[in-house]
């Protein structure tokens, strides 16, 4: 067997399978190295894809080519589309995977991916020579040579997991902890810190009353992740169900704080602000007498159930007690308690925004190791890594996304520029340009991105190119069609909207909140018949992706001039063209701070945290703008 590749991807969690997936079928010879072949994909949390912005990402790596969205939707047992009473801007697709199955169809993907090799190890040592990464050493003692390595261990390096005063060595729970690697690194001069994050008890299904919960069910529509998915209804889809904690649980729950390591001083590191453990909620807010609770199935026929919103440290009894405080729950039989997680990350301002180290040239990091939490923001860096490490050993220039071209953009640029004192989530309120990056138009923003570096098929580009074709015909009928008001006004009546006094054209009635194109149908024939000629297993998709331009165009099209003029500032690079400690007109803290970043743009040096308008203005007079 040859030991020598292009890219080694080391981890094989949602970034890494993304990660060795894009680089070896953009033709680079990668091998992927995990702990355990049979816990690839694994979904160490919830078994849940996308959610609020998390949805959008989801939808972005599809539209690049990656795999996270086709997988979901082979593997989801519930799917919603969350957010739909607010503005398309808000829509965000969430969906409930089967743990098991999810896991098994990553590995069945990777296992048939041409160029990729799998190997069962544990690195313990990244390798380098004149500043330049050439390979790691395994604890099977075997060198791997490589022109590329992808740090994408997750939660493993040096990981440590606590159940009250329990402290148990682990990545994952009866998963061991990788150790001497983040030594190795270190030793290169790549700073490193100490995160946290959580996981909830899991509940036997058969020990639940469901009876005192209200139930949650799913949607049966056209909406899914991928837009090559054929349907999302491959698996049975199950109910979700919700309950409430009450007093009597927090008393529990408060008696016993003194044994939460979050609370003990046990644990030192920074936890997730937006997904705080219940110890937590009950002490950030004392005086609320109930915090909702969402327990949802792990898979299509386990018992095992999830409980979401109950993410714990305490010692089991402390969780057990305080459970069987809630009625659904009185005779409440669990698999394992929760648990908290202790683990290294590196300081992601030290990587440029292709997500390569800035001190060890082909060193990449994606996942959880540069400070994010989620498998969606850890698979978005894991595409974008695999691509710039094949196009580095390819001698292509660095793949980057805007702020105002995807919210993988958005996430990367936040690290790159701002770091993180916290686990990084995303949310819709990071991106200034939410209305530009909708779920429902992430390929027309990124699959002709996707198509032109090669990681999207001439299959997907040419069933891209169709709904595009079908959207603009669709675009320029309502635009062109006149309506009388004589023949429209009884439809409207009927969907009361204001009746039309003179003629319009089309589009000016779809744009009104009460209409829409399919409640319009039967009132004007001609536009019933253009519809009904639409041929495409996206049919609906096409309707409300053209639906959403005609309502919204106005709003789209003033953020889309501003995001043009603030490009100026992007097109001012910066980058190695100051000593910044000796422009005596920065404020002190900006000096420090464009030092340490070393920004590739006037715009990225404007959103540095310290970096304050003046400091700009600065940098623009000696940009000689």
């Amino acid at each position: 067997m040859n030991f020598e590749y292009d890219v080694l991807v080391i981890g094989a969690g949602h970034a890494g399978c993304e990660a060795a997936s894009a680089a070896a079928r953009l033709g680079s010879k990668t091998c992927l190295i995990t702990m355990d072949m049979n816990k690839i994909a694994q979904m160490s949390c919830n078994p849940a894809i996308g959610g609020i912005a998390k949805g959008q990402i989801v939808r972005e790596i599809d539209a690049l080519g990656g795999y996270m969205g086709i997988v979901t939707d082979a593997t989801a047992i519930q799917f919603r589309m969350l957010n739909r009473s607010k503005g398309p801007a808000m829509w965000s697709p969430r969906a409930q995977c089967d743990r098991n199955k999810y896991s098994t169809k990553w590995r069945e993907i990777l296992e048939h991916t041409d160029n990729l090799n799998i190997w069962q190890d544990s690195v313990t040592e990244l390798l380098s020579e004149d500043g330049h990464v050439i390979g790691v050493h395994t604890q099977l003692d075997i060198v791997f040579k490589a022109k590329t390595v992808i740090i994408t261990a997750g939660t493993f390096l040096n990981g440590l997991m606590h159940v009250g005063k329990v402290q148990i060595p682990g990545g994952r729970t009866a998963e061991p902890a990788s150790y001497h690697l983040t030594e190795s690194i270190t030793k290169l001069g790549i700073e490193v810190g100490r995160m946290k994050t959580g996981t909830p008890v899991r509940i036997d299904s058969r020990s639940v009353h469901f009876e005192d919960m209200e139930p949650q069910d799913g949607e049966d529509d056209f909406h899914q992740f991928s837009y090559l998915s054929k349907s999302k209804k491959g698996l049975k889809q199950l109910q979700c169900w919700t309950c409430l904690t009450n007093l009597d649980v927090h008393k529990v729950l408060h008696d016993d704080l003194d044994e939460s390591p979050l609370y003990n001083g046990q644990i030192h590191s920074i936890g997730p602000r937006y997904c705080p453990s219940i110890e937590t909620k009950i002490v950030t807010f004392p005086d609320k007498p109930q915090h909702q609770l969402f327990l949802e199935p792990e898979g299509e026929t386990t018992t095992e159930l999830y409980l979401n919103g109950f993410s714990s440290s305490l010692p089991f009894h402390t969780q057990l007690d305080a459970l069987m405080k809630i009625p659904a729950f009185r005779d409440v039989a669990v698999y394992r308690p929760g648990y908290a997680i202790e683990y290294d990350f590196f300081h992601p301002t030290q990587l440029t925004h292709a997500l390569e180290s800035k001190k060890v040239k082909g060193l990449f990091f994606a996942g959880q190791v540069n400070g994010t939490t989620g498998y969606e923001e850890a698979a978005g860096q894991g595409l974008i890594a695999g691509i710039n490490a094949h196009r580095l050993c390819a001698g292509q220039t660095p793949f980057t996304l805007g702020r105002d071209e995807a919210y993988i953009g958005v996430l990367i640029d936040d690290l790159v520029t701002k770091g993180v004192d916290e686990p990084y989530r995303m949310f819709t309120s990071r991106a200034e340009y939410r209305i530009l990056l909708r779920q429902d138009d992430a390929d027309m923003r990124l699959t002709p991105k996707g198509y032109a570096i090669g990681l999207v098929d001439e299959n997907k580009y040419a069933q891209f190119s169709k709904k595009k074709e079908t959207i603009e015909k669709l675009l320029e009928f309502v635009k062109t069609f006149s309506i009388k008001p004589a023949k429209i006004n009884p439809y409207l009546a009927k969907l009361n909207t204001t009746p039309l006094t003179h003629g319009c054209k089309l589009v000016s009635l779809i744009s009104r909140p009460q209409v829409t194109i399919m409640n319009l149908l039967d009132g004007i024939p001609a536009f019933k018949e253009i519809i009904d000629k639409i041929d495409s297993p996206n049919k609906e998709e096409i309707i409300e992706a053209a639906e959403v331009l005609i309502k919204y165009e106005g709003y789209i099209v003033r953020e889309r001039a501003v995001a043009d003029k603030l490009q100026r500032l992007e097109s001012i690079h910066i980058k190695d063209r100051f000593d910044y400690e000796s422009i005596q007109a920065l404020s002190t803290e900006a000096r420090q701070k464009l030092a340490a970043i070393n920004p590739e743009t006037i715009a990225q040096a404007s959103r540095i945290p310290g970096v304050s308008p003046n400091d700009i203005n600065v940098l623009l007079v000696l940009s000689g703008r």
